[in-house]
């Protein structure tokens, strides 16, 4: 199966990182992932509100860490 995903990760090691977040975030949001990673049933809704607390959560993140680095 191919995807025309036209996302390149800055840091390629991420990609895990990043798959554990959609995980745990999707958990507490009530929402299941399929096993098999398929995400074409689930609804455009439920997609996004994972993929805006994900950048909610990064976002965060990063001023945490700026704000560490500046104080």
């Amino acid at each position: 199966m191919s995807t025309n995903n036209s996302n390149n990760l800055v840091v390629t090691r991420a990609n895990g990182a990043l798959e554990q977040l959609k995980f745990e975030i999707a958990q507490e949001l009530g929402i299941s992932i399929p096993q098999d990673g398929y995400q074409g049933n689930m609804t455009s809704y439920e997609n996004g509100s994972i993929g805006g607390y994900i950048t909610k959560r990064l976002v965060t993140i990063a001023e945490q860490q700026l704000a560490g680095q500046f104080s």
